[in-house]
């Protein structure tokens, strides 16, 4: 009486652990030492009767002592299957219905939909298969990354900018600040951050860095000056000025190269959990689920309902300062990164402040002199109270200035290099003035935008909807005469420049024998005068 089928569960991947149990059974019967407990030991493990144990080893020898089940028939996917679903972009349903047209899968077409559908996920993989229907960047996200070992802390670290998800009220406007920070990969520590109401430039980056290498008073203890420093391709990072700064400080600056945000995955994590821990149900936040929204999809929130810029800094800095001292990560052993960094005995580089000030500043190129009315730059002049007394006496100094801020400078002596003092720009307009002029350029650029998006509209041509196999009948037609005087107005208007000159622009008269006077054609005698 054959032995009943144990219940025990069978190994999850029994074919390589198959062929090994067979292995021995074989090497066992052809020494003449095969048993029958060694059978049916071998029959409970995978839940088969002791003669398919028999059967196995029989099928071993036919293979040169290797079991080879002769497996089940099952469809596979052909070359023109392959090449359908690359066309469709991984649509397996029309991939199916179009072999079906065509023929391809017989009548009645095998296999089945579902099958079909169970081979191509089977053959193809979750990343190429999202590939076909997302392309490269979808591709990506099934990518894996192993983890960075372990550093000490400053020898390296990642810096990038993120746009807030919330709307801020700035000066009556409603704008999303952008957030640039350096965080040490090590310890997870952010060394320091600068926060703009609009895009950063590099003026943003040098203002991270001073607040990032400063260590005490009102910079956060954590500091120095790092020995790498990751970065994208952002052209920020990329500007000169900043390559040399960091030169200065004897750091090295990696340029990952494109779509690989995971070489930077600490400072990435970091711009994610400020949404996500921070921003969420604050009022302004912009990436609510559209239920928070009204019909139109924009945000309920009103402008006095939103932070202002400052509450917003405010906000963002006591953040920062929850997860340096009170947020356990568990890369770090669930220690805050500020006691990682307290435990690593790495010692630390810093530079004085008024160096390095003087480091994240841009110089202008040739050396300026000190006149009457101060040092002449960028159409403007600046003065010092440190100047009286050297105007006019040829001093030459060297002119050194944050990016985009023109209300001061620094100035240098140009042969020895020594710090002279600052200098303001005189004549410098007020805030009423400077809003007065962001109102003119504002009415202006709308006015053109308004005139752009009336000719665009103007130049789609429009068709009739069918619903039946027709070709394409134009509407909105004008007749001969209307159409005729349209291109004359346009042809007169690109012509005539001068109807979108300046009002204060006078056009000028032509020239003409009675009011201009022609030179003379100069004669062989003339020719060796001198004119005097």
């Amino acid at each position: 009486m054959a032995a009943a089928r144990p219940d025990s569960p069978r190994p999850s991947d029994p074919t390589s652990l198959r062929q090994a149990a067979v292995r021995r059974l074989l090497h066992l019967k052809q020494l003449g030492q095969l048993t029958t407990p060694d059978l049916r030991a071998v029959s409970e493990v995978f839940g088969v009767r002791t003669r398919t144990i028999r059967r196995w080893i029989d099928n071993a020898a036919e293979h040169d002592g290797t079991y080879t089940p002769a497996g089940r028939p099952h469809f596979t996917l052909t070359p023109h299957m392959h090449d359908a679903l690359t066309r469709l972009c991984g649509n397996v349903t029309s991939t199916y219905r179009e072999l079906q047209q065509d023929g391809l899968l017989g009548n009645p077409p095998r296999p089945s939909l579902a099958t079909f559908h169970r081979t191509v996920h089977s053959e193809i993989g979750p990343g190429q298969l999202a590939a076909l229907r997302g392309g490269e960047k979808a591709r990506r996200s099934h990518d894996v990354h192993r983890l960075r070992p372990p550093t000490h802390r400053n020898e390296v670290w990642e810096a990038d900018h993120v746009e807030a998800s919330l709307w801020v009220n700035i000066e009556g406007q409603r704008r999303k600040p952008w957030i640039t920070w350096f965080i040490d990969h090590s310890t997870c520590v952010v060394c320091g951050l600068a926060i703009t109401p609009h895009r950063p430039s590099r003026d943003a980056v040098f203002a991270a860095v001073r607040d990032a290498v400063l260590c005490g008073e009102h910079h956060r203890p954590f500091g120095g000056i790092p020995q790498k420093v990751r970065v994208d391709r952002g052209r920020e990072f990329l500007c000169q000025s900043v390559s040399d700064a960091l030169k200065a400080f004897g750091t090295e600056l990696i340029v990952l190269p494109p779509y690989s945000p995971h070489l930077k995955g600490t400072v990435e994590s970091l711009n994610a959990a400020v949404k996500h821990m921070q921003f969420k149900g604050m009022p302004g936040y912009t990436e609510a689920p559209t239920s928070y929204r009204d019909k139109r999809g924009t945000s309920p929130w009103a402008l006095e309902d939103l932070l202002d810029y400052e509450t917003f800094v405010t906000v963002v800095q006591d953040w920062v300062t929850w997860w340096n001292h009170d947020h356990t990560i568990a890369r770090l052993h669930r220690r805050s990164p500020a006691q990682a960094w307290e435990a690593d005995p790495t010692p630390i580089d810093t530079l004085a402040p008024e160096d390095l000030h003087t480091y994240t500043l841009e110089r202008h190129g040739r050396p300026l002199t000190i006149t009457s009315k101060g040092v002449r730059f960028n159409d403007a002049y600046y003065v010092g109270d440190w100047m009286q007394g050297h105007a006019n006496a040829g001093e030459l100094v060297h002119l050194r200035h944050e990016p985009h801020h023109y209300h001061r400078v620094e100035l240098y002596d140009a042969h020895t290099g020594r710090y002279r003092g600052p200098a303001f720009r005189s004549n410098e307009m007020t805030n009423e003035e400077a809003r007065a002029l962001e109102r003119s350029r504002r009415r202006e650029a709308d006015h053109y935008a308004t005139k752009l998006d009336r000719a665009r509209r103007n130049a789609i041509v429009r068709y009739a909807a069918t619903s039946t196999p027709a070709p394409p009948q134009r509407l909105n037609r004008l007749n001969a005469s209307q159409a005729a005087a349209e291109i004359r107005a346009h042809e007169t208007r690109q012509r005539d420049v001068s109807t979108e000159a300046r009002p204060d622009l006078l056009n000028r008269p032509q020239p003409s024998a009675a009011h201009w006077t022609n030179p003379q054609p100069s004669t062989p005698a003339s020719q060796g005068e001198e004119t005097p």
